[in-house]
């Protein structure tokens, strides 16, 4: 896994999703059905995004016939993971304790949240 991989732009995070979710490899047409119930691009915005995947390193393309064909080479785990870690870092320096109550002041937590987080906290504690 690379810790140098960048935040996504929402567009491009919109596309790896709908790639993260579909069978892999995935044509444009099948990329484009997948966000066309939320997503009204031009065919070429579509092609523009995956083309900049491709070049950040997030995407394999590779022609087979008259189709492109697109492979993620990074899974959804390993770019959240990324992404946790950038957050974590950038808004609470790196304390996972500070980061849980700030998100814990403005928000109720129903009893069954709280009872995974004393199970996660639990689990931790023993390793």
């Amino acid at each position: 896994m690379d810790n140098t991989i960048k935040r996504l732009p929402d567009a491009e995070f919109t596309v790896m999703k709908a790639i993260w979710h579909s069978e892999s490899p995935i044509t444009t047409l099948v990329i484009n059905e997948h966000l066309s119930s939320d997503i009204s691009w031009k065919p070429q915005t579509l092609l523009t995004i995956l083309a900049r995947l491709t070049e950040k390193g997030f995407l394999n393309s590779e022609r087979k016939g008259r189709e492109r064909c697109y492979t993620a080479l990074i899974t959804e785990e390993e770019y959240l993971e990324i992404e946790t870690g950038n957050f974590l870092s950038r808004y609470s320096g790196n304390s996972i304790g500070d980061l849980v109550k700030a998100l814990c002041a403005d928000n109720d937590l129903s009893k069954k949240e709280i009872e995974e987080l004393r199970a996660l906290l639990s689990q931790k504690g023993m390793n």
